[in-house]
């Protein structure tokens, strides 16, 4: 019985708190890519490159901070037009999703992460991203029920107050 409530708290506490799988990326990690990307556009092959371009899409859309997780959406959607490989697609829009889930447009994240998934059906990450962004949207939607339950109760609770008053 007590493992059951124990379960019950936490399964709540990790609705309230909206715990994901989704790693974070800090500043270091952001500023290394960074210096990655510098050396690279001296000289380096094209093929390097792109992939430091992709690491430092990939920590800025983990960064904790707004400007950073936007930085890396805005250089993920420059890039994709231009990508030829389904591979690298399926990364980039992966990594676009991410971006969005961060940035709180869950809509977004969720048709970016669908087309992910028609490149790649079975992806992991892409369906674990997936589930987590649809947990999110069904969070967001019963807290927003309990928020209009609540005004409602409070105005309804309001005018039976002013009609008690009045008589």
């Amino acid at each position: 019985m007590e493992n059951k409530f124990g379960s019950l708290f936490e399964s709540i506490g990790h609705f309230f708190t909206g715990g994901d799988e989704i790693p974070w990326c800090d500043r270091t990690v952001i500023a290394g890519c960074e210096r990655e990307v510098a050396e690279a556009d001296n000289g380096a092959s094209e093929e390097r490159k792109n992939e430091s371009i992709m690491r430092l899409s990939w920590a800025l859309v983990h960064s904790r901070q707004k400007e950073d997780v936007q930085r890396g959406i805005a250089m993920l959607e420059t890039s994709l037009g231009n990508e030829r490989s389904p591979l690298h697609q399926r990364e980039k829009l992966y990594l676009l999703a991410v971006g969005y889930y961060r940035s709180n447009d869950y809509a977004r994240s969720r048709q970016l992460v669908g087309q992910c998934l028609d490149i790649a059906p079975d992806w992991r990450q892409a369906l674990t991203l997936k589930k987590v962004v649809e947990d999110r949207i069904a969070k967001d939607g019963v807290i927003g029920i309990g928020i209009t339950a609540t005004a409602v109760g409070l105005i309804v609770g309001g005018i039976a107050a002013a009609l008690a008053r009045k008589n």
